[in-house]
């Protein structure tokens, strides 16, 4: 089987395909070809709406893994690769990579069975974190995807397209990153290029996670697509306390502050401190309670080796990478009114494909 993965691609690429096709940039034709591969990806019978790509074919489908999670290699005949990284489906398990929402930090190892330990780095900085959910799903796919990316190198391929939508688009984030860091630490030859395209990404990680991935990214080989209509991109909750904030900012020194004054001034200063930092902190508590422990044990119901990392405390999520926004107006919203009985209309491929093609060409 191996043998002949590698014989279909090296029979689709020639000779001189080390030249690199991928360009930096926001690329509207780029994103709509992606957008109608991830929608035949996701689920081909509902989006029916939205046609088959035009340049790209299919080329391996992987198993479904961990938390129904599953992604596709495509390709296109200028040799480029396409990795479709699978949103949310109706399963349940899928929906709880979703709201296994605790941070855990962007370096560190995930414990997947009693063999099977993933290590991984997904930023430099240590006090970036990120979705544990996504993370997981992100563990179980790249024990193919690493190994289809290698083929395709050694075939000639050297230009690599990313996408997904929803669910698929967070985790798109960090595949992206830990890709990136797998080629710093030489596990992935440098000369490959990625280009990642999430499409109505919600937030994958805290401020200085997005840092990070901002500052790879930032010469146009990243971005995420978002409807201002829809509501996906707005999750998961998100709660800043003045934990959230560089070392050096005013809160750190504010309790000592507020101790060197005189009486009685220190105590109504302390009591407008705490009615403001307090609340924030009780809210992180009790989202990091349901959605990281509690949730974990829903987890381990499905994946029994599984064992829960110890969790960032934040919830400090932020809209991360270079945005392009899809703003509908009179025309969009005939075609799409609101409707609070179909909480999904504005977050379908098809209404994203529709406001992608308003977009101008330059």
């Amino acid at each position: 089987m191996k043998k002949l993965w590698f014989l279909i691609c090296l029979l689709s690429v020639t000779v001189h395909s080390t030249a690199q096709q991928l360009k930096p940039g926001f690329d509207k034709a780029e994103y709509i070809e992606l957008l109608k591969v991830t929608a035949k990806h996701t689920n081909p019978d509902h989006f029916k709406d939205v046609p088959y790509p035009e340049h790209f074919t299919l080329a391996y489908r992987s198993p479904i893994v961990g938390l129904e999670n599953t992604w596709e290699l495509w390709t296109n005949p200028e040799h480029v690769a396409a990795i479709s990284i699978r949103g949310t489906t109706e399963n349940t398990l899928s929906w709880l990579a979703n709201v296994y929402a605790a941070m855990v930090p962007a370096k560190g190892e995930l414990k997947l069975g009693p063999n099977d330990t993933f290590p991984y780095e997904l930023a430099e900085n240590p006090e970036a974190a990120v979705h544990v959910g996504w993370l997981l799903s992100t563990a179980y796919l790249s024990k193919t995807m690493v190994p289809k990316i290698d083929s395709c190198y050694k075939a000639g391929i050297r230009d690599i397209l990313i996408v997904g939508h929803s669910q698929g688009g967070g985790i798109s984030y960090l595949m992206t990153a830990y890709l990136y860091n797998l080629q710093k630490q030489k596990r992935l030859p440098a000369d490959i290029r990625f280009k990642t395209y999430c499409s109505a990404g919600p937030k994958p990680g805290n401020l200085y996670f997005a840092y990070d991935y901002e500052a790879r990214t930032q010469a146009g080989w990243a971005y995420n697509v978002v409807n201002a209509s829809d509501w996906v991109p707005e999750v998961p909750f998100t709660v800043q306390t003045t934990d959230d904030f560089n070392a050096i900012n005013p809160f750190a020194s504010a309790k000592t502050m507020i101790r060197k004054q005189k009486f009685p001034k220190n105590l109504v200063l302390k009591h407008i401190y705490n009615q403001m930092d307090k609340p924030s902190r009780k809210a992180q508590r009790k989202y990091q309670k349901y959605l990281g422990t509690m949730m974990a044990k829903l987890i381990r119901k499905n994946i029994p080796d599984f064992e829960p990392p110890a969790y960032y405390p934040s919830n400090n999520y932020v809209r991360t990478g270079n945005t392009i926004v899809l703003q509908g107006g009179a025309d969009y919203i005939k075609l799409y009114p609101y409707d609070k009985e179909k909480i999904f209309q504005h977050h379908f491929p098809a209404p994203y494909l529709y406001l992608a093609q308003q977009l101008p060409n330059e």
